[in-house]
């Protein structure tokens, strides 16, 4: 795993317009999934992230939330039968060194090697759900979205070779818009 990380962690961050087959990628993606491995994938599927959101400038993955009853069974007895498709996992312990997972995520790429959709495995209970309301009140606000892409366009013109200092540029739009969304409701 620690050879997918490197050069998952590395890869630049290149923005594209958004695209309006995204939707239908990520809807096609699901049934896959649900059709495919039918006893680990039989929850909810949701599309998210900037790729769900029209108009919004996003790295070209597809985003999706996927509903699982244990993700150690996802690490454990699907992600050998994923890795044979291409798919690589992901997954972070909740205590450094320990088994117990806090996240686990698959990356799938396309023919040219680059990253076609980020799968994020979810229990029911997860607060990770919480990514939704974010996605739905861009989706709902187009004048927050189009500042929420500029911050994005900035953010890549900054940072095009660090993800990481990508994603934390970010943040602090995201955790303000979070906390405006918890006062309001």
């Amino acid at each position: 795993m620690s050879q997918y990380w490197r050069q998952a962690s590395t890869e630049p961050v290149r923005l594209s317009d958004w695209q309006p087959d995204w939707p239908a990628q990520a809807a096609a993606e699901a049934a896959r999934l649900k059709q495919r491995w039918p006893q680990f994938f039989s929850g909810r599927i949701e599309h998210f992230g900037s790729t769900a959101i029209p108009g919004m400038p996003a790295k070209p993955i597809i985003d999706l939330l996927v509903e699982v009853a244990s993700l150690a069974q996802i690490r454990d007895q699907a992600a050998p039968l994923m890795a044979a498709e291409g798919y690589q996992l992901f997954w972070r312990p909740k205590v450094k060194g320990e088994q117990e997972i806090d996240y686990l995520w698959f990356i799938k790429r396309n023919a040219e090697g680059q990253r076609s959709h980020h799968l994020h495995m979810l229990t029911p209970d997860s607060e990770h759900w919480q990514k939704l309301i974010f996605c739905h009140y861009l989706q709902q606000h187009p004048l927050v979205a189009a500042e929420y892409a500029r911050i994005k366009r900035q953010a890549a013109a900054d940072f095009a070779d660090d993800r990481q200092a990508y994603n934390l540029a970010k943040a602090h739009f995201i955790r303000q818009l979070m906390a405006r969304i918890a006062a309001s409701s």
